[in-house]
């Protein structure tokens, strides 16, 4: 039996999250982003994960302190061992209503056993449109992944023989 599909995180900016322009530092943003979408693998799973990688991440617009904060993620694609999350990130002030996305990005998690070995993980199925739209990304990002990384093997294993 799955657990549940989707992880929300909803906390405020706070002045020590900020770089030297004030605004949210990206890599905080990023080690939330792992954060939240761990927390959706792991559940849905019932396992220990460990991320393979990240992708498509662009921010949009900065987070400011004192912003509310809110991190969705959400299974998106399985395979046999692996989970992809859609991470959607958005911030807003705490007074009024709109919360603005300010990045997304798909996340890639593999199951671990308890030997530490790659397992199984429950089949994620779509029943949405909006459902069949986020799998069909995760699938082009995932081979456009797998693509550019052997695009980048390829080069260095020519350049180093």
């Amino acid at each position: 039996m799955s657990g549940k599909r989707a992880v929300e995180f909803r906390f405020l900016a706070e002045p020590t999250h900020v770089n030297f322009g004030g605004k949210v530092h990206g890599g905080m943003v990023m080690k939330w982003i792992d954060q939240v979408a761990y927390a959706c693998a792991a559940g849905w799973s019932g396992l220990y994960c460990v991320t393979v990688s990240v992708g498509t991440i662009r921010f949009r617009r900065p987070i400011l302190v004192g912003h509310q904060v809110e991190l969705i993620a959400r299974i998106v694609y399985t395979g046999t061992t692996s989970m992809h999350v859609l991470v959607q990130v958005r911030s807003g002030d705490t007074k009024g209503d709109e919360m603005l996305e300010t990045n997304h990005c798909i996340i890639s998690f593999v199951a671990l056993d308890a030997q530490g070995n790659t397992a199984a993980v429950p089949a994620w199925v779509p029943k949405t449109e909006e459902d069949r739209f986020l799998q069909q990304y995760a699938v082009k990002t995932k081979a456009f992944s797998q693509q550019v990384e052997q695009d980048m093997l390829d080069y260095y294993q020519e350049t180093t023989e």
